[in-house]
């Protein structure tokens, strides 16, 4: 019998599609949240092309969903809802008591800092970040800062690449912020500066499937993460599992921020509760026992009165979100660190030379952030088998997270001359090339990744993924090119 979308659903539905969702994506609605249920599931029907909800519900009830249908459906049901400097406590403690100390801790060795927005949404949350950033870090120039941001719905990633937002993201946000860092448009919104949106690489992760930490995809080494009203969604088992691999991508002594309303049914395993005012996050500590508390709670910076903001005027430039954080896809090595690399490799009776001891001990520095460190160990692989080119990939990786981009690029083609078929590579550049705004030469990297991906089964992994189906990354590839705006003269091309 045919649902009218206009009224409410029958309870003995909601709770058929609640235990569905739970058995298939790991979602959690209980009763309480049916109504929620409802309004994403009736926003999927809209979207789905069917002549009803019933016949809708009834095709999601009894048919196997393909991974891309089950992160559509996904991007229905979670709340895209958020606004700047969203939880003002969480961004109080982050500036008060953790900002100070890694930019005191890595002002003495290398000056890299990596945070990472795990469930972006429309970017509100990173650009926030940013802005602390740039506020806070007196000479950002000669830091190599990483502010990745991740989120399963294209649309909300693409509208967050564009970072143009109405009156409403700035509900809670004093004005001056707007003032300072974003225009006035035409048409009443208003756009993020560009120095504040280069800041940030916005790509897709499924948190439920996809893989982390993984060096590849930039997920690795983090000191921050922001995971917050995201967890909610989540069945307990899928939630342990989301925060284990969370607390594996933070680096020794890094910090998970969540919000209270992910904490209530969830164990933050691997992790020290460290309590605040007002607030409890977590720490990558061998700690154990009662919560440790912080003192020293004072007023945010952005609740002072702000400095004159610099005016200077700023070329528009080309945007896109990238599918990979620091340019490689999710799952396209999908290991945890260096400690699973190391398990890999010790299972392989071929894995014996010094090439190979050296990429391990580089992979695990890099998750350990140790970049300079990994970047030697990579040049003694290389300089041991100087025609391995998963060798020269692995360098491109390192040297990306490092902010080289233009190294990363060379040691790409470096690749590509010892093995032309190295799809992982022309992936790579594609996305590399996309960061940059060379639009029309990521186009050719994804199609000449294509092309060679036609000749493996769809089941099939890839050579140097370790796992990645050649299915999986042509669902990858489409994605990242159906984000890409066309550019003009392109059209007849």
């Amino acid at each position: 019998m045919p649902v009218d979308p206009l009224n409410a659903l029958p309870d003995s539905l909601l709770a058929q599609l609640s235990d569905f969702l739970e058995s298939q994506m790991g979602l959690h609605f209980p009763r309480e949240r049916w109504r929620d249920l409802e309004r994403g599931i009736v926003a999927a029907f809209r979207a789905s092309g069917y002549a009803d909800a019933g016949t809708f519900i009834h095709w999601l009830l009894s048919t196997p969903l393909t991974r891309s249908q089950i992160e559509g459906l996904a991007s229905h049901l979670t709340v895209g809802e958020t606004y700047f400097f969203r939880e003002k406590r969480s961004f109080d403690i982050f500036e008060q008591h953790i900002l100070p100390e890694l930019l005191h801790a890595r002002a003495q060795t290398e000056r890299n800092l990596r945070i990472w927005s795990a469930g972006c949404c429309t970017g509100e949350e990173p650009y926030s970040i940013a802005m602390l950033l740039d506020r806070l870090i007196p000479d950002p120039g000669k830091w190599n800062l990483t502010i990745l941001a991740t989120d399963i719905n294209p649309q909300f990633l693409r509208k967050a690449a564009l970072g143009v937002y109405g009156t409403w993201s700035f509900r809670e946000t004093p004005g001056w912020i707007r003032e300072r860092y974003f225009t006035t448009r035409q048409d009443g919104r208003f756009e993020i500066q560009p120095r504040i949106r280069r800041m940030v690489t916005f790509s897709y992760l499924n948190l439920a499937d996809d893989v982390y930490p993984s060096l590849v995809n930039g997920t690795n080494a983090m000191d921050v993460i922001f995971c917050r009203n995201v967890l909610m969604y989540f069945a307990r088992k899928m939630a342990k599992g989301v925060i284990d691999k969370l607390q594996r991508s933070l680096v020794e002594g890094g910090w998970l921020i969540t919000s209270p309303t992910d904490t209530s049914n969830v164990q933050f395993s691997g992790l020290t509760a460290v309590e605040f005012p007002g607030a409890f996050l977590y720490r990558k500590v061998a700690v154990t026992g009662p919560p440790a508390v912080a003192a020293g709670y004072q007023a945010p910076w952005y609740q002072v009165a702000a400095i004159a903001a610099d005016t200077t005027a700023e070329s528009p430039e080309p945007v896109a979100f990238s599918m990979a954080p620091a340019v490689f896809a999710a799952e396209v090595l999908p290991v945890t660190g260096g400690e699973q690399a190391a398990q890999a490799d010790a299972a392989d009776p071929c894995a014996s030379d010094d090439s190979d001891m050296a990429r391990r001990q580089a992979r695990a520095c890099a998750d350990a952030g140790r970049l300079a460190e990994a970047i030697t160990w990579c040049e003694k692989a290389i300089s041991a088998d100087k025609l391995n080119p998963a060798h020269h990939y692995l360098l491109a990786t390192i040297e990306l997270e490092r902010g080289h981009s233009t190294v990363s690029e060379r040691s790409l083609g470096h690749a590509l001359y010892l093995d032309p078929d190295f799809v992982l590579a022309y992936f790579a550049l594609g996305n590399l090339c996309l960061s940059a705004g060379r639009q029309r030469e990521a186009r050719r990297h994804f199609s000449n990744a294509l092309s060679l991906l036609r000749a493996y089964p769809a089941d099939a992994p890839l050579p140097a993924s370790d796992g990645l189906s050649a299915g999986r990354l042509v669902e990858i590839i489409a994605t990242v090119q159906a984000s890409l705006p066309r550019a003009q003269g392109e059209l007849a091309a």
